[in-house]
């Protein structure tokens, strides 16, 4: 989902989201007999309703309530409450991708540094810190929740039958590179011809960019795309393989997506830690072992992640503030890791855990999830992103998908992405 139309979609499929209080919808009442409200908004299940019960012990004087939406929904919306003064939680979910642009308006957001946020720097990964801070560090503006640290689940079977290695530390060994990957995709289609290489190739040109230290923009925030030679080597490599049958052609997070895991018409896929969970939900019990996980190419990897802010409009600043530094703690984000959401923690301490550490999904193989995931989301070295990223990544995924429907040549697509991209540019 580029990163946003694949969370975009994520949510729509984890969104089975639902409203949990209806009367969160609107501002909310700041106090119910006596008692402090704070409202939590999200974009899709952040695993934070066991932690809500074990705050609210702990503070008695302290009601929550939570409101989910679907990503684009949740931060369209967020726009609108922030213009208007009125309409925020009180701590509000912002994904990695939104988080250039909402920072453009940081007067509009509490300064968590005033509530001792500061001190917190050394807790986090350094790339994960700087995404929501100031360049500065003067202003917090956000407690980092979860990295996307980025493997590839494979289909073992899928592996055996066309010849290739099915233990995972000998199938990373087949892909240290994206072009070795690539190249193992034409074998793996030579002999098993009547199943793709991976599911989509919007989903592997986003692996490849987050891997990228300056993509679609530079440090200026100036757009570089049409002139950066990893966005056209990604994009290049990426279509040539959608073009050459490598894609199974799906929509990420679509019910035709879920079909097509649940059939086995990948034999990989670009999997975040998150998205676990929702090939074990789509491939149901017949997956079960037929799967399992392998080191992403190219080094650490990373899919989305999100923070945690608090909006000046709301009335319960420190209150909020501390309520997010629970939900952000390391022992908050280690019980989220090691529950259904799995998460992976953006602090440090929490993915050296024993218990992230010694995390292993049976289903997967019984696959060592947390020592790859955090392997990974530690190897990553920092992609910049601009302030209008999202809007710019939308057209590449796009004309990607034009290639997979056999509607354009690689070329076509790429000048088609370009275009598109320019006119989503700020003018």
């Amino acid at each position: 989902m580029g990163s946003s139309r694949l969370r975009r979609t994520l949510a729509a499929a984890a969104g089975l989201a639902t409203l949990v209080s209806l009367a969160a919808c609107s501002s909310g009442s700041d106090s119910a007999g006596g008692k402090t409200t704070l409202t939590v908004a999200t974009f899709s299940d952040f695993g934070y309703k066991p932690l809500f019960a074990e705050y609210q012990k702990t503070h008695p004087d302290v009601v929550i309530k939570e409101r989910v939406s679907q990503l684009d929904q949740h931060h369209n919306s967020l726009s609108t409450q922030l213009s208007s003064g009125s309409g925020a939680a009180d701590v509000m979910a912002i994904e990695e991708g939104y988080l250039p642009k909402f920072r453009e308006v940081k007067d509009k957001f509490v300064n968590l540094a005033d509530y001792g946020g500061a001190r917190r720097k050394t807790e986090y990964l350094p790339y994960k810190w700087a995404q929501g801070t100031s360049a500065d560090g003067s202003f917090v503006m956000g407690y980092g929740t979860d990295v996307g640290g980025l493997a590839i689940c494979y289909r073992k079977d899928l592996f055996a039958r066309a010849g290739l290695p099915t233990d995972r530390e000998a199938v990373a060994k087949l892909w240290p590179t994206w072009e070795a990957y690539f190249k193992t995709g034409e074998a793996f289609r030579g002999k098993v011809k009547d199943h793709a290489w991976f599911d989509a190739a919007g989903n592997v040109f986003s692996a490849m960019m987050n891997q990228t230290e300056y993509g679609f923009f530079d440090r200026s925030d100036s757009y570089i795309a049409d002139s950066n030679p990893a966005v056209k080597k990604a994009f290049s490599t990426t279509a040539k393989a959608a073009a050459d049958g490598q894609s199974a052609n799906l929509v990420p997070f679509s019910q035709q997506w879920n079909a097509g895991i649940k059939q086995g018409r990948m034999a990989t896929i670009t999997c975040p830690a998150w998205l676990t969970g929702l090939i074990q939900t789509a491939a149901g019990e017949d997956g079960a072992g037929k799967w399992d996980i392998a080191a992403v190419p190219g080094g650490g990897g990373n899919w989305g992640g999100s923070f945690l802010t608090v909006p000046k409009q709301r009335k319960h600043a420190k209150e909020a503030a501390e309520l997010a530094a629970f939900l952000t703690s390391a022992d908050a984000e280690k019980k989220i890791f090691t529950g259904p959401t799995g998460s992976l923690p953006s602090i440090t301490s929490a993915l050296s855990d024993p218990a992230v550490q010694g995390t292993r999904k049976e289903y997967f193989n019984d696959a060592p999830t947390g020592q790859i995931f955090a392997a990974s989301a530690k190897d990553l070295k920092p992609s910049f992103r601009g302030t209008d990223d999202q809007q710019v990544r939308l057209p590449f995924g796009n004309a990607l998908q034009l290639v997979e429907q056999d509607k354009a040549s690689p070329e076509e697509a790429w000048d088609k992405a370009l275009s598109e991209a320019e006119k989503n540019l700020k003018h």
